[in-house]
């Protein structure tokens, strides 16, 4: 059960890779601030297709494919495909939550940014998120490295971007939950 933990965190994991973009976010919010023109948006939606993931334990590495698929400010959808291309695991996130959906277990749960970040270190939220899964890195680089603990474990992270695509259509309806049973993640949290 430990190890579906790890995977239903990778969005987590992904955030932490840019917790250098808070320093980034500043600099250019001053920037903004002086120019006194509001900036448009670059693009309304993001798709990176074939991103390659890795995550090391200190007693397993599991190894996946990741789609992610953004809608800007809005909701973005990691589809986890370890293998054959199924999604075996899905991660919804909205600015206020984060579901993760497991289906080979048929189980759901269910956090806000404050829940997950008692115990993670560093702390995420909405923004870096959507920095991390629409491959606008701070250091413009297309693979990530992250260490983090979450509690008493220390999990490494390892991301191989592939080329995103902006304002194509995305498809981030929110999966039905009802076939699902939901899982208390209080214990871990």
């Amino acid at each position: 059960m430990k190890i579906y933990i790890y995977i239903a965190l990778i969005p987590c994991m992904l955030i932490l890779i840019g917790c250098g973009a808070k320093k980034q976010s500043a600099v250019s919010s001053q920037q903004s601030e002086v120019s006194q023109e509001p900036e448009e948006p670059a693009w309304h939606t993001c798709l990176i297709q074939s991103a390659r993931a890795a995550i090391y334990t200190n007693d397993d590495k599991i190894s996946a494919n990741l789609t992610m698929q953004t809608v800007r400010d809005s909701m973005i959808v990691i589809s986890v495909m370890p293998m054959f291309g199924i999604e075996m695991m899905r991660i919804e996130a909205t600015p206020l939550e984060i579901i993760a959906i497991d289906k080979i277990h048929g189980q759901y749960a269910i956090a806000s940014f404050a829940e997950l970040n008692r115990k993670l270190t560093p702390s995420l939220n909405w923004d870096i998120l959507q920095q991390i899964t629409t491959g606008e890195l701070p250091t413009g680089e297309e693979k990530a490295r992250l260490v983090y603990t979450f509690g008493e474990d220390m999990v490494e992270l390892v991301i191989n971007y592939s080329p995103r695509k902006l304002d194509v259509p995305v498809r981030v309806g929110n999966q039905r939950l009802d076939k699902y049973t939901r899982i208390d993640i209080s214990k871990w949290l």
